[in-house]
């Protein structure tokens, strides 16, 4: 019996401190969803056409598709998606149902909550500070971050899905300028203190974006080390939302435009806002 009561007790201990763990990851990342939110203008300027008048062609087209004229620009979003996220490989996908909720400000940062619906139950969160995920609600299975790599990771993450739902963000100024690649593509190069990322997003006649590609500092590879691999997404069913134009189906994954590209993450979203902002 004393041996039993010893069990229970250890027990008891593991899980309290599991359940200390979830409450503070749910903390930090109300924290910093809170924090990222607050940084939406309060007066922010409309969009006009002079203001990418100057910029390569399928750049300025990129812009002009996107977002309508007189729009306020608001650069922090919050979305809502569903979808299939894989806990597999290319060969073995195990794709999960899941449902995510994400606020998106670069370049200072974002936060994607998510949590699978089907088989086993994943939930955690990303951001530019952590990758923290549990099974069963209790069990870490991920947790990293503090360091230089991550850091360029998330950094890369977040400027490419900028790209896709937060154009006002990446509109040229400071630490953001564009280029043209060719007739179709332009490239976007952030910079924010010692981060750098480049990304191409691929624009038909019309200047709405087919697809965005950067080449991402990441360790989804079999040597589990850092190194630059291409990453990339495909982009579809453009609604507006408030002044803007932006896609509501999103498949993106590893070693884009390649034989071994991997689509791990198949988005619907749901519902898209911008906080302070418009509905």
């Amino acid at each position: 019996m004393k041996i039993l009561a010893a069990i229970l007790i250890v027990l008891a201990i593991v899980l309290l401190g599991l359940a200390v763990i979830v409450f503070l990851d749910r903390r930090a990342d109300r924290s910093e969803w809170d924090r990222l939110a607050r940084l939406q203008p309060d007066d922010p300027r409309t969009f006009d056409e002079e203001l990418v008048a100057d910029l390569p062609d399928p750049a300025r087209r990129y812009f002009t598709y996107v977002i309508q004229p007189d729009t306020p620009l608001l650069p922090v979003v919050e979305i809502e998606m569903t979808g299939q996220f894989s806990l597999g490989t290319n060969d073995n996908p195990r794709y999960q149902p899941m449902e995510a909720r994400q606020v998106l400000a670069a370049p200072e940062g974002f936060v994607w909550a998510m949590r699978t619906t089907g088989g086993m139950p994943v939930a955690g969160s990303d951001s530019g500070l952590w990758t923290r995920f549990r099974i069963f609600g209790l069990i870490p299975v991920a947790r990293s971050g503090g360091d230089p790599d991550h850091a360029r990771s998330a950094f890369g993450r977040y400027v490419a899905e900028a790209v896709i739902w937060s154009p006002a963000a990446m509109l040229p100024g400071p630490g953001v300028s564009w280029a043209e690649v060719d007739h179709d593509t332009a490239r976007v190069t952030v910079r924010r203190e010692d981060l750098s990322q480049v990304v191409d997003v691929t624009v038909d006649a019309q200047g709405r974006p087919e697809s965005v590609f950067f080449e991402r500092w990441t360790n989804a590879n079999p040597d589990k080390a850092y190194r630059l691999q291409p990453f990339g997404a495909v982009v579809s069913d453009f609604r507006e939302v408030g002044g803007y134009r932006l896609p509501f189906h999103v498949e993106a994954g590893n070693m884009f435009g390649t034989d071994d590209y991997f689509p791990f993450f198949i988005a619907n979203i749901t519902a898209l806002r911008f906080p302070g902002g418009q509905p």
